[in-house]
């Protein structure tokens, strides 16, 4: 796993933190409340007429968990792609490459700029897209994504590791990999990205973040410019299925906040 951050943060660097993770137990609570909430049902939020958004997965994770997001979106109103990314396993790169391919397929079938809607690392590949074709972005959503620098709990970043010794052990075999592959030293077209000024006038951009999450600091998913930031009361896992999450969501593809 390849971790920048971005021009304002403080650090390049993996920075384990004391965020309280067992609040993750709790995430089944964010997906009952989801369910016995009308926002869920398309209640009490605007409504959209076709625009294509793309929905990607965050860390470890594939399309398939975020499939409740994906038939809300249908309902509410939308066309959403799934990210077709795979498993986010992979090298950021890689998968910025492979979310490109979905991006300009969305665009080319509705003839409309696409949102994206980033959960966690997917956030941070969301915005390595935008940055790199901004022209075909309207704009980008972020989940709880550390983009200013990953500070997460020592458990996360030992599964960080340890994906990326294993795709580093099988790749070096193959010659596809430098040795500065999956580290902060990392200098690939992702890390370039996203250490780059992020092009204000193209495409807006949103960062939803919560002070309960339990996997990352929350201070390390927030914009300089407090007007791009929405807090929800959430965990980290759940903000795929929250209630509040959605209805910020809503409101933000409507334009209306």
């Amino acid at each position: 796993m390849t971790v920048a951050t971005a021009p304002h943060a403080e650090t390049k660097r993996y920075e384990p933190t004391s965020r309280p993770i067992w609040l993750e137990a709790l995430f089944p609570i964010d997906w009952l409340c989801l369910h016995a909430s009308p926002v869920y049902y398309g209640f009490g939020v605007p409504r959209g007429h076709g625009e294509p958004v793309i929905v990607v997965p965050g860390f470890l994770g594939s399309d398939r968990y975020l499939t409740e997001m994906h038939l809300w979106l249908r309902r509410i109103g939308y066309h959403p792609y799934f990210s077709g990314i795979g498993r986010n396993v992979d090298c950021p790169e890689l998968l910025t490459q492979r979310l490109l391919m979905t991006v300009r397929q969305a665009h080319n079938e509705t003839h409309q700029k696409v949102t994206i809607i980033g959960h966690s690392l997917g956030g941070m590949l969301a915005r390595a897209v935008a940055h790199r074709e901004p022209e075909l972005v309207k704009q980008v959503i972020t989940l709880g994504s550390p983009f200013r620098s990953l500070r997460a709990h020592p458990i996360i970043l030992s599964a960080a590791n340890l994906v990326r010794s294993n795709i580093v052990g099988a790749r070096r075999g193959r010659r596809e990999v430098k040795q500065s592959c999956y580290t902060p030293d990392c200098s690939c077209s992702f890390v370039r990205t996203l250490t780059d000024e992020e092009p204000d006038d193209l495409y807006r951009r949103t960062a939803i973040y919560s002070k309960v999450d339990g996997v990352v600091d929350w201070r390390s998913c927030i914009e300089d410019d407090v007007a791009l930031n929405h807090e929800v009361t959430a965990t980290h896992i759940g903000m795929a299925f929250n209630p509040d999450v959605y209805r910020t969501v809503g409101n933000l593809l409507a334009g209306v906040v």
